[in-house]
């Protein structure tokens, strides 16, 4: 609890980014690290430049363990799958951390360090600099925004899983209903998630290393991604 009637109580920045982990990045505020640390949110304002520093500071701490593996025999596809399936499962360890990454990267050290590694990665396979940041930060921005999909599902299912059984019910009923769709959608294969998340993001590398392949200039690609789409 918070010192009274004596001297204020003190923090170091190593206090704030235990109690920040602790919280964990989804209960991340400054007023849960204060109660935390049991001192006010002024004596954390000395530290941190309010809720966007704090999350910077307990964000790039977290970041900061991951070490990328980067396996030489890969060829370019499975190497960039790799990379995402180990950002999913990073991601998945450290909830909140998927939808502090969406927000904006990188933010710190810890974000520029696993870019540059990457760049590197792809560098060593025959891209510029300039387009292995293109192509490492789509996939990353796929698997970000993958990752918060199911974070946000299974947020859901704690919260209320008898009440999304019955809304996966539903859809499944509408569907059995249609003359169109019922058919083709009972023969689907019912595929895990971990698995579909793993054949989506097969299929949207290689259609991004399709449109990026290794010496093509990313002025080219853009240019030619945009007349695709022109006039839509």
């Amino acid at each position: 609890m918070p010192n009274i009637g004596g001297r204020p109580a003190t923090v170091a920045v190593d206090d704030i980014v235990r109690a920040g982990r602790e919280l964990g990045m989804r209960r991340l505020s400054v007023k849960a690290v204060a109660v935390r640390l049991g001192v006010t949110a002024t004596a954390l304002y000395r530290h941190v430049d309010g809720r966007w520093g704090l999350e910077r500071l307990v964000g790039e701490s977290i970041l900061a363990e991951l070490r990328l593996r980067d396996d030489p025999r890969h060829g370019l596809e499975r190497h960039l799958l790799s990379f995402a399936l180990q950002m999913r499962g990073f991601m998945l360890e450290h909830p909140g951390l998927a939808g502090y990454l969406q927000l904006l990267f990188p933010r710190g050290d810890g974000g520029q360090r696993l870019l540059n590694t990457e760049v590197d990665a792809l560098v060593r396979r025959g891209y510029e600099p300039g387009a292995a940041i293109v192509l490492s930060g789509a996939v990353a921005s796929m698997t970000i925004a993958m990752t918060v999909s199911e974070e946000n599902s299974a947020a859901a299912e704690e919260a209320d899983g008898d009440g999304l059984d019955r809304e996966r019910q539903a859809v499944r009923d509408r569907l059995s209903r249609d003359d169109r769709l019922a058919e083709p959608s009972a023969a689907l294969p019912q595929v895990p998630r971990p698995e579909y998340v793993r054949l989506l993001l097969t299929a949207s590398i290689r259609g991004l290393v399709g449109s990026c392949p290794p010496g093509r200039p990313v002025a080219e690609m853009v240019a030619d991604l945009a007349a695709t789409g022109e006039g839509l």
